[in-house]
């Protein structure tokens, strides 16, 4: 399979409003193991921001976006009173988020590819650390970090419980 890892740009975002809008319709058939819900998150809104702030990176696959993920440096409110691995400023820090693969890439190793080109992005851009924080009944998504080698440093509560998201693991992988 031939795959591209590129930054996303505007005319990506009807694509991947549909990416995201076809997950949650999957994922609501199917385990939703990180929670998600469609019209709350992930949407075209977390797309539209992800490409203006040149943070939002695609995986094509033949011309199709078959992944994506924001890579940033803003984390959660609740990192602040977590124990990391590395002690720096957020300017030296990514932090993953709407890490997506689209439901007919699903099981074709999309998202160790995506994971492992961030990492290569990362260090590629100086940064000395990647952090993620994961819905804590996330299976398929804790093991694909372990399996990278992110080391879990602590749960939190990020106010999700409204959702029925009460407590997320956060990661850690010093680059």
């Amino acid at each position: 399979m031939d795959l591209i890892f590129e930054l996303g740009v505007t005319s990506d975002i009807d694509e991947l409003e549909l990416l995201y809008n076809n997950l949650n319709d999957y994922l609501s058939m199917h385990t939703n193991y990180p929670g998600w819900i469609k019209g709350i998150y992930p949407t075209r809104k977390n797309a539209t921001e992800g490409i203006s702030s040149k943070t939002l990176f695609v995986i094509r696959s033949e011309g199709k976006i078959a992944g994506s993920i924001i890579l940033n440096h803003q984390p959660e409110e609740a990192y602040d009173d977590a124990d990391w691995l590395v002690e720096t400023t957020y300017d030296n820090i990514y932090v993953i988020r709407t890490f997506v693969v689209h439901p007919n890439f699903m099981g074709k190793g999309i998202g160790n590819t995506l994971l492992n080109y961030s990492i290569e992005f990362a260090k590629n851009s100086g940064i000395k650390t990647i952090r993620l924080d994961v819905y804590e009944k996330n299976i398929p998504a804790i093991k694909l970090y372990e399996k990278n080698g992110f080391i879990y440093t602590g749960t939190v509560d990020l106010g999700l419980g409204n959702y029925g998201l009460k407590w997320f693991r956060l990661y850690e992988k010093i680059i």
